[in-house]
């Protein structure tokens, strides 16, 4: 199994990181990207991953978009170790918590998806509450032929077969699946079906049932793993098998 978002490097994590990867191999986790979030967690997430044989992102989530250095390129080129990063990320919109100003949002986007552009990575994205602006964004400035993830994706079936049909994007897909109120979602993820989908936990929050009120970690993949077997009706081990070549085809150097 791969866990396509995490964020191993979290303080939450700090007490027992060595007992939570070996839960996380223990379980069948061959691998994970632990997911940077603005710089100093994007130095975290890379010295986390040389640590533990992770792979990492780098990025500038929206929340944190205010604070983003005036030469976004230039930060991230400071960082960057092509033996560990795989992916640019999490970037993207969130208009729910507005804590960065729309514009200020878009624009961080827009530079970020263009340094992937010219890293040649894919990018995890992340969207909440910015629907119309996000699809805006990525048809003015995203790269499909870099390929790309909407982690923690929560939409109806109309969004999720847009983003997959119109941009051939990844649904990540998290513990939020096995919520009992999450029909929407399980909708969506019958509309677009297995081909398009990735296993996630964004650990270590949103643990799925039967964990859900503790810390989520790795490990917890297989429950959401199991979920989605039984709503698309297909042997646990077919659904692992294609969410991990998916990962693969996404995150080549997995």
């Amino acid at each position: 199994m791969i866990d396509t978002h995490a964020h191993v490097h979290d303080a939450k994590f700090d007490a027992d990181r060595d007992a939570v990867v070996a839960r996380a191999r223990d379980a069948g986790i061959e691998q994970m990207i632990t997911v940077g979030c603005d710089l100093a967690d994007s130095e975290r997430a890379l010295n986390c991953a040389r640590t533990y044989g992770l792979r990492a992102s780098l990025g500038i989530h929206p929340h944190e978009a205010i604070s983003a250095p005036e030469r976004i390129a230039e930060a991230f080129d400071a960082l960057f170790d092509p033996t560990i990063h795989i992916a640019i990320g999490e970037i993207g919109l969130d208009y729910y918590y507005d804590n960065s100003p729309r514009e200020v949002q878009q624009r961080v986007l827009r530079e970020q998806l263009a340094y992937a552009s010219r890293r040649r990575l894919p990018t995890i994205f992340h969207q909440r509450d910015a629907f119309e602006d996000f699809v805006a964004a990525l048809r003015e400035s995203y790269d499909p032929a870099l390929g790309g993830v909407v982690h923690c994706f929560t939409g109806d079936a109309t969004q999720a077969q847009l983003l997959v049909g119109e941009f051939g994007l990844r649904l990540g897909i998290g513990g939020v699946l096995t919520f009992k109120s999450a029909e929407q979602l399980r909708d969506a993820v019958r509309a677009v079906g297995l081909e398009a989908l990735v296993l996630e936990t964004d650990c270590p929050y949103l643990a799925p049932v039967p964990m859900r009120g503790q810390r989520n970690e790795p490990a917890f993949v297989v429950h959401t793993a199991r979920r989605l077997a039984e709503i698309l009706a297909l042997p646990l081990e077919a659904v692992l098998a294609r969410t991990d070549a998916r990962a693969r085809e996404l995150f080549t150097t997995l």
